[in-house]
């Protein structure tokens, strides 16, 4: 059963809605799962990283205010008064991480949403609600559906056009593996996953021996969260630091048929942001004769954003390199009190940004919900035209952003 980091039960004839989030901060010793109650306890989470990914972070705190207004609101003011109650706890909200561009375009949809309803000279207060509530179950729904969809698309995508892929199709026998940093899968989304969701979809088919999970320094998004989930998952997976890579692919270059990313930041032209490393594992790939993948919903492409020049990386604090936290290792078995360890010379200096940028040209294609896109004949670049060309303005209004904060 695919892991399921936010657990949310519309509300029925046997009670109001429910919501309930995987508390990250625990994996991957342990498994907790924390009840959302109100926009209070959603704050908490979101600004306490218990969720984080750009997608997740949105939807949890839509769901919150949709669990709180189906247990807590009355009812009794007017239509105009229930959209600015609404509004106002979603700023509150939005605030739990003000530097997130995904939150804030989804407060932005949402309050639209409201604001749409309330208009009407027939519309009261309840049916303002009931608009917000749809609207927030909507997000959840369509993020998980388009994550399939994506890892559907890819999955076909390297049967079909790797040489692992057109091996393993026809000669059960060949293995067929996927390397991957970071985690893309059901911890950063509303469910399932992007790149992970490819993997997924490569293993549900039978068609996946292995996949290469990156350790992902310094944070260990890899170790910590990706293997959690290939672990839950029964996906065979190998952990590797991230400086094995290269040896990985020289050792296993016949079978390892993509590296496949997520991304934070698509530009214009189809560089990408993501976690630090990524640009070198495309660098690897290039060399080795291993297609590289981006895989990201549509609401990733930032058309604003010329190329990666113009994304500003985010500095994160020196001591996440020089030192490691997690829980102490009892000799006897199991697990004591987590502990801060240091691992690096006192005094040095640190530079640790937690992005980098990989260039359109060293990218064979980006996964999304509709396609992948590739880059035309003799182009450094990617154009994006066709896959907005079909989306609907119904899809534009509500589907938040998945670009990551910078």
């Amino acid at each position: 059963m695919v892991l399921q980091a936010i657990k949310y039960t519309p509300a029925s004839g046997d009670g109001p809605a429910s919501l309930e989030i995987l508390d990250q901060l625990q994996i991957p010793h342990r498994t907790v799962y924390e009840p959302i109650k109100n926009c209070e306890d959603g704050f908490k989470a979101i600004k306490q990283m218990k969720v984080r990914g750009a997608p997740a972070i949105a939807i949890v705190a839509a769901l919150t205010l949709a669990v709180e207004l189906g247990t807590t609101y009355d009812g009794a003011q007017s239509a105009a008064e229930a959209k600015d109650h609404i509004i106002q706890r979603l700023e509150y909200l939005k605030t739990s991480r003000p530097t997130a561009v995904n939150l804030g375009d989804a407060v932005g949809k949402l309050s639209k949403i409201v604001t749409t309803a309330a208009s009407s000279s027939a519309t009261d207060s309840q049916a303002v609600v009931k608009e917000y509530i749809a609207a927030a179950e909507r997000m959840l729904v369509d993020d998980v559906a388009d994550n399939k969809a994506i890892g559907a698309n890819g999955a076909k995508w390297i049967m079909e056009n790797t040489e692992a892929g057109k091996s393993r199709a026809s000669n059960a026998a060949q293995e067929l593996s996927i390397l991957t940093i970071c985690n893309t899968g059901s911890l950063a989304t509303a469910g399932y996953g992007t790149a992970l969701g490819v993997i997924r979809s490569l293993h549900n088919a039978q068609c996946l021996t292995r996949a290469y999970a990156s350790e992902t320094r310094p944070y260990n998004q890899g170790s910590r969260l990706t293997a959690y989930e290939l672990v839950h998952d029964n996906i065979p997976a190998t952990l590797i630091t991230d400086s094995m890579a290269g040896s990985i692919m020289a050792r296993e270059r016949s079978n390892i048929a993509a590296v496949i990313v997520g991304a934070d930041r698509v530009a214009a032209n189809g560089d990408t942001a993501n976690k630090i490393g990524t640009y070198s594992l495309a660098v690897l790939a290039r060399h080795h004769g291993v297609k590289f993948l981006v895989a990201a919903p549509r609401t990733t492409v930032d058309r604003a954003t010329a190329s990666g020049e113009d994304i500003v990386i985010e500095e994160r604090a020196g001591h996440e390199v020089t030192q490691v936290r997690g829980p102490q290792v009892i000799p006897e078995g199991g697990f004591g009190e987590p502990a801060t360890v240091s691992t690096a010379a006192i005094g040095v200096d640190v530079w640790n940004p937690a992005f980098d940028v990989t260039p359109a040209n060293l990218i064979d294609g980006i996964i999304t919900e509709v396609g992948v896109v590739e880059k035309a004949s003799g182009s450094l670049n990617f154009n994006f035209d066709s896959i907005f060309a079909s989306m609907t303005k119904e899809e534009a209004d509500i589907k938040p952003s998945s670009i990551g904060g910078m």
